[in-house]
């Protein structure tokens, strides 16, 4: 028979995972915000990349929208990998009801999803920091080639 502590302990097991939802939630969220930035950006260029007939001009258009396309693709990433990590801490709580239920036999199967989850975390944050650093050179490409203004 179970005592309250060993109830409490199980309990105790299956919410510590709801710890690291709520931070990968929170960079799932900026993700798809900075996703949906990106698709706005570039739909402008595209927009823009129409009129423009200088050749010199279209092509520094075009590398632009190839940087968007990188940065898109890095958010794409990280993104995957952080439902990924939902996925797998979700996995973890029902891993650790079901091991008590069944007697332990799941071994360490709970600690595996746990810790697949938590290294797609970082993994994520590595390429949220990547594409943030693509947006900083974006900018600064931006800002190094704007047109002048007649004096």
């Amino acid at each position: 028979m179970e005592t309250s502590a060993d109830i409490h302990a199980v309990l105790a097991a299956m919410l510590a995972p709801a710890f690291f939802l709520t931070a990968t939630a929170s960079l799932l969220l900026s993700a798809n915000n900075r996703l949906a930035r990106i698709i706005d950006r570039t739909r402008t260029l595209l927009r823009e990349l129409t009129a423009i007939e200088d050749r010199q001009e279209r092509d520094l258009y075009e590398k632009r929208i190839a940087l968007q396309r990188r940065r898109s693709l890095t958010i794409l990433r990280a993104g995957q990998l952080l439902y990924g990590a939902i996925s797998c801490f979700v996995g973890t709580s029902l891993a650790v009801s079901i091991d008590t239920f069944t007697g332990h036999q799941l071994g360490t199967a709970p600690i595996w999803l746990a810790s697949i989850g938590v290294l797609s975390m970082f993994a994520a944050s590595l390429l949220l920091a990547r594409e943030s650093t693509l947006a900083v050179t974006a900018i600064n490409e931006e800002m190094d080639h704007r047109p002048s203004r007649p004096g």
